[in-house]
């Protein structure tokens, strides 16, 4: 069975559709808005296609109109557009983003999946590095064959014990210097990250047709173009929520 994992897809529509990787199953691991500027069309795509999706922070925050301040980084560029993606839903599109849970466990193909948006520990904020000595006391006990996990928007894969660790990077909004869509395939025991590129000036220009702060436009334009933020609009040591 080949099967696809994706998360942090944060409304960025372009980049959604360029992932046309064939798969017999999609799991997805939260952070379907915010940033983007297409969130509804992304969280229809997930509700369609996707056959277990986890509450991401940005999702939970979308859902219950959860307001940011923040004076820099990703903090800010929250603040600015978590009105706009509030607007863009439907009732119903923020009524699934509610109900989706903060952590999913199931058996596929005899192997056993957990999947949250950041970890098991505190399912949609902590932010986990690939590192085995940090991921070790957040699996003890679990005995999962496969831990799937995003927000760091960063891909990789790493084995802890008898767990493979798979984050599949962001589909949406890269934060690693990479502007490509990044996303896994899980076929039968080997897994591959991927990346696909994008017509990135499509999502520039729907995003400056919705966000009207002209800092924010240009911020998320870097993002967009360079996946991560330059330096230069780092504030206060800030570096935000994934």
């Amino acid at each position: 069975m080949r099967v696809l994992v994706i998360a942090d897809i944060h409304g960025n529509r372009a980049a959604l559709e360029a992932v046309r990787e064939p798969f017999d199953l999609c799991l997805c691991v939260g952070d379907l808005v915010d940033y983007g500027p297409e969130p509804a069309w992304c969280v229809d795509w997930v509700r369609r296609h996707a056959a277990h999706c986890v509450r991401g922070n940005h999702d939970h925050g979308a859902a219950q109109n959860v307001e940011i301040q923040g004076a820099g980084g990703f903090r800010f560029l929250t603040a600015v557009t978590r009105p706009l993606s509030v607007a863009a839903l439907s009732p119903v599109q923020r009524r699934y983003l509610a109900e989706l849970p903060t952590s999913r466990m199931f058996t596929l193909n005899g192997k056993r999946f957990l999947m949250v948006h950041a970890t098991p520990r505190d399912p949609m904020d902590e932010y986990a590095p690939p590192d085995a000595a940090f991921w070790k006391p957040r699996l003890a006990g679990l005995k999962v064959d496969y831990l799937l996990a995003g927000h760091t928007h960063i891909p990789y894969t790493l084995r802890v014990g008898a767990t493979l660790v798979v984050n599949p990077g962001s589909v949406g909004i890269g934060r690693d210097g990479n502007p490509l869509a990044s996303y896994a395939v899980i076929d039968g025991d080997e897994v591959q990250l991927k990346r696909v590129e994008y017509p990135v000036e499509e999502t520039v220009a729907a995003m400056e047709a919705t966000v009207r702060d002209d800092t924010a436009r240009q911020m998320l334009t870097d993002v967009f173009r360079t996946g991560g933020l330059p330096a230069r609009w780092l504030r206060n040591g800030t570096n935000g929520a994934g």
